[in-house]
């Protein structure tokens, strides 16, 4: 593990929208370092529900041929900062499914920089935030393609939930590529529950609690679809978004 000494402070874009009181008191952030092996196959998950603020910075190397699963469920009470950097060599497929789940004043941010280094790399990240009262949901996502790597597929899908107008959403997905043969997209969306979706519940007999309760339900479990521990992190999602609601 490696630390950086210095506290950032605004100007450094991956830190714009930090909470900066409670940055200070986890700084500095350890260097977690992760490596998956040539034609290895891998899946992580990240749960961070503690009283306690956290921040966790992931420096990812996956090698040729090999495939990482990522999943990351960050929901408070405290301030919560999960960064991750990723290089992708030739053929290696990444996948990150995150949901970020605030209310009150809270403070959560999910900041990736995914760099695709050598030719046939593949990467998905589908980012769901759903934020309540006064809370703040940021996502700063970077896709870099490097020379040379043709046959790149990278794919973003960031959408956040106002469940309250007085909750604040940040996204920045972001691409920047200089090889041929590329492609590379990304979906950024933030808005509030759709009142047709929910008049159709109420419809079928639901009250307006138990629709958007289904509502976000669905919306946030899209990010651990196809996880190994898929049924177990829906679970934990679905219990903070009970004390949520």
């Amino acid at each position: 593990m490696t630390l950086a000494a210095t506290l950032p402070t605004r100007k450094d874009e991956a830190f714009r929208y930090a909470d900066f009181d409670a940055l200070a008191g986890v700084w500095p952030i350890a260097r977690e370092e992760i490596v998956v092996a040539a034609g290895q196959e891998d899946s992580r998950q990240i749960v961070e529900l503690g009283e306690a603020a956290v921040a966790r910075h992931l420096a990812i190397r996956v090698e040729k041929g090999a495939k990482l699963d990522l999943r990351i469920l960050t929901a408070g009470p405290a301030y919560g900062r999960i960064a991750v950097d990723v290089e992708l060599a030739e053929g290696a497929d990444f996948l990150l499914g995150a949901a970020q789940l605030a209310t009150g004043s809270e403070t959560l941010e999910i900041v990736t920089e995914v760099t695709h280094c050598e030719q046939n790399a593949t990467s998905m990240q589908v980012i769901r935030s759903a934020l309540a009262g006064h809370s703040t949901g940021t996502y700063l996502g970077r896709i870099a393609v490097a020379r040379g790597a043709d046959g790149t597929d990278a794919e973003q899908s960031v959408r956040a939930m106002l469940i309250d107008r007085t909750a604040t959403a940040n996204a920045r997905p972001e691409l920047e590529i200089y090889a041929d043969d590329v492609k590379a997209a990304h979906g950024c969306a933030v808005g509030e529950l759709d009142a047709q979706g929910l008049f159709y519940l109420a419809s079928r007999g639901l009250t307006p609690p138990q629709a958007k309760r289904l509502m976000l339900q669905a919306f946030v479990a899209e990010a651990f679809i196809g996880a190994p521990n898929e049924e177990a992190l829906s679970e934990a999602a679905l219990a903070r978004l009970e004390s949520i609601l």
